[in-house]
């Protein structure tokens, strides 16, 4: 419930409030989760895309009364567009950092525990997927040092380059499916998905849960009857125009600056129990 409030309202939402208060929200939980370093390889990857969406929109869009200059296809070039660029980058980042945590919280084995019963098909390709691209990721880096130490061209000429490259995918994809199959096959034989399996689990749903399941809905409820209702409604085009200045934009924008920093003060909190128990 908690990633489909704030990945939601980060697609849902471009105001420069709500955009700086998401932002700030999915940057410190993926350094609280993965660190400082691994937020930097993070971004490395995301960063000429910000770059790519901040600028192209500017060149291809003309919309806006604000002016700036003109290109040399002719089309203005306006703020409107400028700043609709910039914001856009920022929900994409915002976005994709939400996601990386989501796939660090969110294993095989809470998908299992979540879906088993309901849909158990549904939960093991789910937690397959989600186990998917780090696995494929590693196998790549495998298979591709074990070419090289066999002797295969990995530089030159862009033919060869490309033909290496062709047979890592290819090794790497092949493993893959036989691991799909594979688990897939040793699933259905331990009777997985049958009426009255039972399944041992570690998890279970206390006190604390349910007072942090009532916080998450109380504040994704508020913030997300804000935004039906237009209470933090922005627009870039034609002009920039928007709502939340008022009382009630306030609380919303509270609202969600809580929803975003829940877990951030969750994390520091055990983190300081846990300090005090040593």
């Amino acid at each position: 419930m908690y990633f489909i409030f704030v990945i939601g309202f980060a697609m849902m939402s471009l105001h420069p409030v709500s955009l700086g208060i998401a932002f700030l929200g999915a940057v410190s939980y993926s350094i609280c989760l993965n660190g400082r370093r691994a937020l930097y390889q993070n971004l490395r990857y995301m960063l000429p895309v910000v770059i790519l969406t901040a600028l192209i929109n500017p060149v291809f869009s003309h919309q806006g009364v604000t002016i700036l200059r003109y290109l040399p296809s002719g089309n203005p070039l306006t703020l409107e567009s400028i700043l609709y660029g910039i914001a856009a980058a920022v929900m994409l980042v915002t976005v994709l950092c939400w996601f990386s945590s989501f796939n660090r919280i969110m294993t095989s084995d809470k998908m299992i525990y979540l879906f088993g019963r309901l849909a158990p098909y549904l939960s093991i390709v789910l937690s397959m997927t989600l186990k998917f691209l780090p696995e494929f990721t590693a196998r790549i880096r495998q298979v591709y040092q074990a070419q090289k130490a066999a002797g295969c061209v990995m530089s030159g000429k862009y033919f060869k380059r490309l033909r290496t490259g062709m047979r890592v995918i290819s090794s790497a994809a092949t493993w893959a499916l036989e691991r799909a199959v594979i688990t897939g096959d040793s699933m259905k034989s331990r009777g997985y998905g049958l009426k009255g399996r039972t399944a041992y689990s570690l998890f279970h749903f206390r006190k604390s849960d349910g007072c942090c399941l009532v916080v998450i809905l109380a504040a994704g409820s508020f913030v997300a009857a804000g935004m039906i209702r237009g209470v933090i409604d922005w627009q870039y085009y034609p002009d920039i125009t928007g709502n939340g200045s008022d009382g009630m934009g306030t609380a919303v924008f509270a609202g969600y600056l809580l929803l975003v920093s829940l877990p951030c003060v969750m994390h520091l909190y055990q983190a300081i129990r846990e300090r005090k128990k040593r």
